[in-house]
């Protein structure tokens, strides 16, 4: 109870910007609470174990088993909707190029997903220390500007209430700040090699899926020329 008396005191003696930290405070908290459950509990670096059971169905050319599997995962495992798509277009004959940029538009919205309201840490840490800067600058204003035209007996009190709303803001300012860029970079990292896993993961599933097909161009030229077209000698 004395601690929380104290935490009382202080945002009463910050003033007005102690509202502001405090809300950039809220909002950081979250942030951090939702993405490190979206991050650390959610998401796990095991996608190139999980990538490893549709090789042999990959293989043997069983796309449809690769789909089911993957259709099936996919609320789980990011990679496996990067394989159901591209599982679909080598079903459908589209060749080495449609696979791939079938596969990388999945693979670009689940790195968006990734790096999801991140950055906002930073943004809010650095904004908290400039505002709790602003709050002292406007404490030590205010603690002069009343020094000025007091009376000697008051002067003290004075300076001493506006130094204090200045101190106030900005460790306010600080407490804030401090675990917001803390926590941007252990996320920042934990999305990376959450991506990297993917991405790799992702890279070798499409290496099975397009062994096998052709290009689209060679595609277009067997279909002008009803033949396959000669080796070079």
């Amino acid at each position: 109870m004395e601690i929380l008396t104290k935490i009382a005191l202080a945002f009463q003696h910050g003033g007005f910007w102690m509202w502001p930290i405090l809300g950039f405070g809220l909002i950081a908290v979250a942030i951090i609470v939702e993405r490190t459950i979206a991050l650390f509990s959610k998401r796990t670096v095991n996608q190139m174990n999980l990538v490893a059971a549709y090789e042999d169905n990959v293989r043997r050319g069983e796309l449809d088993v690769v789909i089911h599997k993957a259709e099936a995962a996919k609320a789980t495992s990011p990679v496996a909707r990067a394989i159901a798509a591209g599982a679909v277009v080598a079903r459908n004959f589209g060749g080495k190029e449609e696979i791939q940029g079938k596969m990388d538009e999945v693979l670009l919205h689940e790195n968006s997903l990734l790096d999801k309201r991140v950055g906002f840490l930073s943004m809010l840490g650095n904004v908290a220390t400039l505002t709790g800067l602003l709050g002292t600058i406007t404490g030590m204003i205010q603690s002069f500007a009343a020094v000025a035209h007091a009376n000697p007996a008051e002067k003290a009190a004075l300076l001493a209430a506006g130094i204090s709303e200045a101190m106030n803001c900005t460790a306010a300012g600080l407490i804030v700040a401090i675990p917001a860029l803390l926590a941007f970079a252990i996320l920042q990292n934990r999305a990376n090699i959450l991506a990297e896993d993917m991405n790799q993961a992702a890279l070798k599933a499409f290496n099975w899926l397009s062994y096998s097909y052709d290009p689209i161009s060679t595609k277009a030229q067997v279909g002008k020329t009803g033949r396959q077209p000669e080796a070079n000698a």
